[in-house]
C-alpha cells in the first residue's frame, strides 16, 4: 500500500517520507510515528511540525487527528518539545 493511500497522508508528505527512506504504509506502521517523524525532521525537513507528527500517528491508527486520544497528543507534543530542546 502506498503511504498516500493512508488516511490523512497526501502526496507531499508521502514524498518527504519516501526521501527519508520510508516507502510503504507497512514500513511506516513498523517504524511508528515518532521514528518516521524524526527521520523526516533530521534528513528532509527541519521545520516538520507537530501537525505532521499528529498526521503520521493518525494515519498509522487509521483515524483522524481529531480522533486521536488527548493523552497520545500530549505524549507526541512532549516528544517534539524534547527534540526542540536539543
Amino acid at each position: 500500500m502506498k503511504i498516500s493511500e493512508m488516511r490523512g497522508i497526501g502526496q507531499v508528505n508521502e514524498a518527504k517520507l519516501n526521501q527519508a527512506g520510508i516507502t510503504s504504509a507497512e514500513q511506516l506502521r513498523e517504524l511508528g510515528a515518532k521514528t518516521a517523524f524524526l527521520r523526516v525532521k533530521t534528513l528532509i525537513d527541519e521545520d516538520a511540525c507537530l501537525h505532521f507528527l499528529y498526521d503520521l500517528e493518525a494515519a498509522i491508527s487509521n483515524t483522524s487527528t481529531k480522533e486521536l486520544p488527548v493523552n497520545r497528543k500530549l505524549e507526541l507534543k512532549e516528544f517534539l518539545l524534547q527534540l526542540d530542546k536539543k
